[in-house]
């Protein structure tokens, strides 16, 4: 079983997903308010890849404008980003 992210853990996550644009922030910040007490932490290496993008870079993949490539193919990273892709319920 996978474990689960710490607390501190958890924080040094969150600062390291702060983002230059307001669209990011949005999807990251919704991410977190849902699954932050639930986070594993092969979930927390897939969003850290997600990190590793572009501002633009990860908006292109987060709208699906793009489709993830290169490192972004792997399971952990799939997961995260339909985790943070599916809309909020009304």
């Amino acid at each position: 079983m996978d474990s689960r992210v710490d607390a501190r853990t958890l924080s040094k996550l969150r600062w390291r997903c702060r983002r230059g644009l307001l669209e990011n922030d949005l999807f990251i910040e919704r991410f977190f308010e849902r699954y932050a007490d639930t986070l594993t932490m092969r979930q927390a290496e897939g969003l850290q890849v997600l990190m590793d993008l572009s501002d633009n870079d990860l908006l292109d993949v987060l709208l699906g404008r793009t489709q993830p490539t290169g490192e972004l193919l792997n399971d952990d990273v799939a997961t995260v980003l339909h985790m943070m892709q599916v809309p909020q319920s009304a």
